[in-house]
C-alpha cells in the first residue's frame, strides 16, 4: 500500500490514538459518519468495503434496532469505536449547514484526535467552505485515490491497534 508522505505525517497521531485504545474492550474499529442520503450509497460502499476487509464498522443502519432511540445510539457508537471517519459528499456538506444528526456527530468527532475525513464526489475547498475545522485535518481523497483503496489504508490503519498489520509504505 503506497502513502503520500503527508497522508503518513497526519495519520501517524491517529495510528498512535488507534494503538492506546486498543486495549479498550468491546470496541468498534471505526464509526463512520455520513449523511443520511448517502445510506444507500456511497457511505453502504465504503461500509462494505470496509468490513470485506475484516474492519469491524459502527454504521447506523445495521447498528440502530427499530425503535431504539437514535441520538443514544449513536452516542454509545462514538464512544465504542477506535477512529471516526468522515464521509465528505455534497449531501453531508448540506446536512452539516442544517445542524441535523450529521453535525452533532461530527462535533463529537472532531473533539478527538481519531477523525479521518474521506472526500467523496466534492472537494477539501467546499468542506472548508461549511467546516473549516474538519477540512483543516488531512484525510483521503476518492478523487485520488479508488474507494477500494481508501478502505484499503483505513484498514491498516485500524489494523495496527490488533497487530493485523505493518507499518505504512511512504510513495
Amino acid at each position: 500500500m503506497a502513502y503520500t508522505i503527508a497522508q503518513v505525517r497526519a495519520l501517524t497521531p491517529i495510528r498512535e490514538s488507534v494503538e492506546k485504545r486498543a486495549s479498550l474492550p468491546d470496541l468498534r474499529d471505526v464509526f463512520l459518519c455520513h449523511a443520511w442520503d448517502d445510506r444507500g450509497g456511497a457511505a453502504k460502499e465504503l461500509h462494505d468495503q470496509l468490513e470485506s476487509l475484516g474492519v469491524s464498522v459502527w454504521f447506523s443502519e445495521k447498528d440502530v434496532l427499530l425503535g431504539s432511540p437514535l441520538l443514544r445510539e449513536i452516542d454509545k457508537g462514538l464512544v465504542k469505536s477506535r477512529v471516526g471517519i468522515v464521509l465528505v459528499t455534497p449531501a453531508l456538506l448540506r446536512r452539516i449547514e442544517g445542524s441535523g444528526i450529521a453535525e452533532k456527530e461530527l462535533s463529537t468527532l472532531l473533539a478527538r484526535d481519531l477523525l479521518v475525513p474521506i472526500v467523496h464526489g466534492t472537494t477539501y475547498e467546499a468542506l472548508r467552505d461549511v467546516s473549516p475545522l474538519l477540512g483543516s485535518r488531512t484525510g483521503l481523497n476518492t478523487s485520488e485515490d479508488t474507494m477500494p483503496n481508501v478502505a484499503a489504508k483505513l484498514a491498516e490503519l485500524v489494523a495496527l491497534g490488533d497487530n493485523r498489520a505493518s507499518q505504512p509504505q511512504t510513495a
